[in-house]
């Protein structure tokens, strides 16, 4: 992998190494972007392949932080953070805190937060030798668990697409297929339930959808049965690419708007929902309540404040779909021009403050 020309045509800012042979700690920090300010993005561990399949991962995901973060309306830039081991088996607090104090060295460049792999209490170590690290103990001054938050959100762009797609934003009557009933999607069924929605849930997880099933009165079928069921919404909540050319002609739904990420298999199969009339919530910019959250704790986090920016959702996925019909564009391709547009905006804003202080420095 050519690193340098990788980094050169996405425009990524840094990527750092970090090692520590004592507690076991191989850590890369991937940084795209910072106009929009100081670069979020989780920590994950995971047992890669390979050193260059861990480098890989840290840059995509990253370069995915800059575009949630701008579309989210949020003053952070994008960034991650991948930690190769074993989860179940590599960790240790030293790991932690050592990582710890490589971020301390970015002094502010780059703040963490939990991700695949990693726990609060991985966080509340990375914290004893930082303070640029989000999703801590509540006792900390963290906002706790995500998910009722992450799971607002989803549910308050559902209700935006459902306006697009059928002229009001009422989910009272709608049948909604809801694809795993895990924790966001369990709280995003309660606020859909309260509004009148019909349920239709599925998970591998028995236990999950029973739980649904007693307390929303949803409907439960099988996982492969889910894509063909007759809804007007498919909430993809669990693993990512279930749209893809297998389940697409299954569709019945009008909308597809869920917690899950990198819900398109590929970015054909967003211009095939566009081409269809289905309309699609990019999973960015719908499931981006949790990182909202985590960035009020970044100024003293108040829960009231944090769900009244999470409720932006709404208006975010207006704007997409206002770009898409405006350009004749997928969806898809709307958010990313969305961030890009901010972005964009920011940098040329910069630049002009920039030449007119030199400007007036050059007068004198």
């Amino acid at each position: 992998m050519e690193i340098f020309k990788y980094m050169e045509s996405y425009d990524y800012e840094q990527l750092l190494f970090c090692q520590d042979e004592q507690s076991g700690l191989k850590a890369i920090v991937a940084i795209h972007d910072t106009t929009l300010g100081p670069a979020l993005g989780g920590t994950r561990m995971w047992t890669y392949d390979s050193e260059e399949a861990a480098i890989t991962d840290a840059l995509r995901l990253a370069k995915g932080m800059t575009y949630k973060n701008a579309a989210a309306g949020l003053n952070l830039g994008g960034g991650k953070t991948v930690i190769i081991g074993d989860p179940k088996k590599d960790k240790n607090e030293a790991m932690f805190r050592a990582f710890g104090r490589f971020i301390q060295g970015l002094n502010g460049r780059y703040i963490t937060a939990e991700d695949v792999g990693t726990t609060v209490t991985d966080m509340d170590l990375i914290h004893e030798e930082t303070d640029f690290v989000t999703g801590i103990s509540p006792e900390f001054g963290s906002s706790g668990n995500p998910s009722p938050v992450t799971a607002y959100g989803v549910y308050k762009g559902i209700k935006a697409a459902a306006k697009q797609a059928f002229g009001s934003d009422s989910l009272e009557g709608k049948t909604i297929a809801v694809q795993g009933v895990g924790n966001v999607a369990f709280n995003l069924c309660g606020h859909l339930h309260e509004e009148g929605a019909q349920l239709i849930v599925t998970d591998i997880n028995k236990e999950s959808v029973n739980r649904a099933v007693e307390a929303f009165g949803a409907k439960a079928v099988d996982p492969e049965d889910i894509y063909q069921v007759d809804c007007d919404i498919y909430a993809p909540c669990a693993l990512g690419a279930t749209i893809n050319d297998d389940t697409i002609p299954q569709l019945k739904a009008k909308v597809v708007a869920g917690a899950a990420n990198n819900q398109l298999k590929d970015t054909k199969h967003g211009d095939i929902l566009h081409e269809r009339g289905i309309v699609y919530a990019p999973d960015y910019v719908i499931n981006a309540g949790g990182v909202i959250n985590v960035a009020d704790e970044l100024i003293g986090y108040n829960k009231e404040r944090a769900m009244k920016r999470v409720e932006t959702i709404y208006g975010n996925l207006d704007r997409v779909f206002e770009i898409s019909r405006r350009d004749g564009i997928p969806t898809y391709v709307a958010a990313d021009r969305m961030a890009e547009e901010r972005i964009e905006s920011l940098k040329q804003s910069r630049s002009q403050f920039l030449a007119n202080g030199h400007h007036i420095l050059s007068r004198r």
